[in-house]
C-alpha cells in the first residue's frame, strides 16, 4: 500500500488519500481506469491530492483576507473589480460591477451603499454619461488590499515563473481542460436557485 492509498479501517485518511480514486470511486463507477498503468494511477491520485492542497491554500488565503478586510465575499470581489478597473484605465460603472458580479442591478446598489458607508469606495459622476456613475476606490482600501491580499496573491506568479514555456503551454491546457471538464452549465441539477446578496 502506497502512501497515498486509503489505510485499513482502524487508520484514518491522510487529507492527500481522500482525493485518491480508491477513495473517491472503489468500484470504478466514474471514473474508466482501463488503458491506465499503476503508475499512471497513482500520478493522477497525486495530481488531484495537488489541486486539494491548491484548493485549501487559496480557501485560507480568501477566509484570511475577509477577516482582514472585515467585509464579505461579494464585497472583497467588488473591490477587486473597481481596482481591477483602475488598473487598466477601464470606468467601473454599477452596471459593469453587476454584470461581472453576476448580480441584481438592486443587489449592486445595496452593495454600494454598503462599502460607501464603510469607506472603501467613491461614487463620482460618468465623464460622458450624466445618467451614470463611476465607482472608484478609496486610497486607504487600496493601499490595505495591495499591501495585504493583493501580494499574498501575487505569490502565484511566482510558481509560474519557475515553469518553461512549453510548462506552462501543458498547464494551461490541463487547467482549462479540467474547467471544461467539470463545468455545470447545462447540468440540470446544478441550476442556480438564487444570487449572491449581501455579505457572505
Amino acid at each position: 500500500m502506497t502512501s497515498d492509498e486509503p489505510g485499513s479501517a482502524s487508520e484514518p485518511l491522510s487529507p492527500r488519500s481522500i482525493y485518491s480514486l480508491a477513495a473517491s470511486d472503489p468500484g470504478a463507477e466514474l471514473v474508466d481506469r482501463s488503458g491506465l498503468s499503476e503508475r499512471d494511477l497513482l500520478q493522477i491520485d497525486a495530481l488531484m491530492a495537488a489541486l486539494g492542497q491548491l484548493r485549501t491554500a487559496e480557501k485560507e488565503l480568501a477566509d484570511a483576507s475577509l477577516r482582514y478586510m472585515d467585509l464579505g465575499e461579494t464585497d472583497m470581489r467588488a473591490l477587486h473589480f473597481v481596482i481591477a478597473c483602475e488598473n487598466t484605465g477601464t470606468l467601473a460603472t454599477p452596471s459593469a460591477i453587476a454584470l461581472a458580479l453576476e448580480i441584481s442591478t438592486a443587489s449592486t446598489t445595496k452593495l454600494l451603499d454598503r462599502l460607501e458607508r464603510a469607506g472603501h469606495i467613491r461614487r463620482r459622476p460618468h465623464p460622458s454619461d450624466r445618467r451614470a456613475l463611476v465607482i472608484g476606490i478609496q486610497p486607504a482600501t487600496r493601499e490595505a488590499a495591495m499591501r495585504t491580499v493583493g501580494a499574498q496573491q501575487a505569490r502565484r506568479v511566482l510558481a509560474a515563473r519557475r515553469l518553461d514555456p512549453a510548462e506552462r503551454d501543458v498547464v494551461i491546457g490541463f487547467l482549462e481542460d479540467m474547467a471544461a471538464e467539470i463545468s455545470v452549465d447545462g447540468v440540470d441539477w446544478a441550476a442556480r436557485s438564487g444570487e449572491p446578496d449581501g455579505p457572505s
